[in-house]
């Protein structure tokens, strides 16, 4: 009788990973899923999976800040998901030591238990935002890294830290570099479900930064594709390297909001905040990807528009269950 393989997820509470715990299931995995500990027993929005997926996780509560935890969550496990993180950019600037503890060392402990257990596959979470604004459009991964934020400094440390391991120990490592991933479970800190939640919550004007910028915007369904293509892909193919998942396409937040209104079928008006800008050397003015080296390794694609996705994200955020999760009304940092 053939087992059925074990699959190390680290973050697997949030939003991403919470996406990726499920499409592991789907595609016959036994997940091991790590949720930062909280005096709640609060699994975060794994607790949204229906009990048939969950009954194929074992939920670990640990941190990925202490090492005795990552090498309890790895053991056993055919390949290690390492999408724990700080992500939000505007609290980077408020608490940038937690992010080198979290995003770089926790990173780092994720390494050596992998490097300790012999795992055969580590695939490393990045973030578009290492590239700052785009210097070359579309951004290859050749592009240079130009860190504007804290958060994005972090995350560099963490990549090269995983090249280095391949480098120095032959560690398995792969990393992912997702673009602007967008859907259900989102928090507020990012500007799709703060349009959508707004509107959801009955607001017509939408409070927000500069709608200048333009972002590659990916539905969260097929940025859990892209891990799982490069999780499962031939070794010879993917280890050792790192490639961009997006779309290719591109859109200013000005022209999303009105996409939203449109999907939503209401005219929207917009406020700036200023609290909500960027300190301006640190805003990222454009981000769009190539995605043609993971294409070419994996077969991957994305397989929603961004109004399909959007759609999906609304539908998410008019169930009065999920908005009463959030908190709409006040700018969530």
């Amino acid at each position: 009788m053939t087992s059925i393989p074990l699959a190390a997820v680290t973050g697997a509470d949030g939003f991403i990973g919470s996406h990726l715990t499920e499409a592991l299931v789907a595609s016959g995995y036994r997940v091991r899923a790590m949720v930062q500990y909280n005096p709640f027993s609060s699994y975060g929005w794994l607790e949204a999976l229906h009990p048939d997926v969950l009954e194929q996780v074992e939920v670990v509560l640990g941190d990925v800040r202490d090492p005795s935890s990552v090498r309890h969550l790895v053991k056993g496990a055919s390949c290690v998901y390492h999408l724990a993180a700080l992500v939000a950019i505007p609290y980077s600037y408020r608490a940038p030591h937690s992010y080198v503890d979290t995003n770089v060392t926790g990173t780092l402990n994720v390494l050596e238990a992998v490097r300790a257990a012999g795992t055969p596959r580590l695939v490393h979470t990045s973030t578009s935002e290492t590239y700052g604004s785009a210097q070359i459009v579309p951004i290859t991964e050749v592009h240079p890294i130009n860190t504007q934020s804290p958060y994005a400094a972090s995350k560099a440390g963490a990549d090269c830290l995983a090249d280095s391991y391949h480098a120095s120990f032959e560690t398995p490592v792969v990393t992912l570099r997702p673009f602007n991933t967008f859907g259900p479970r989102q928090s507020m800190r990012a500007v799709i479900p703060t349009v959508i939640g707004q509107v959801a919550a009955g607001k017509r004007t939408i409070t927000l930064g500069t709608l200048r910028p333009t972002r590659d915007f990916t539905f969260v369904k097929d940025t859990a594709q892209a891990f799982l293509a490069v999780g499962t892909a031939p070794a010879g193919q993917v280890v050792g390297r790192t490639f961009n998942a997006g779309t290719g396409g591109e859109i200013s937040i000005g022209d999303l909001v009105a996409l939203i209104g449109k999907v939503m079928d209401t005219s929207l008006h917009v406020r700036e905040d200023a609290q909500r800008l960027r300190p301006t050397n640190s805003e990222v003015v454009r981000l769009v990807a190539d995605s043609s080296r993971l294409r070419n390794a994996t077969g991957w694609s994305p397989s929603h528009d961004l109004e399909q996705g959007l759609a999906a994200t609304v539908e998410f955020f008019r169930d009065p269950v999920n908005l009463a999760r959030y908190k709409t009304g006040i700018y969530n940092i």
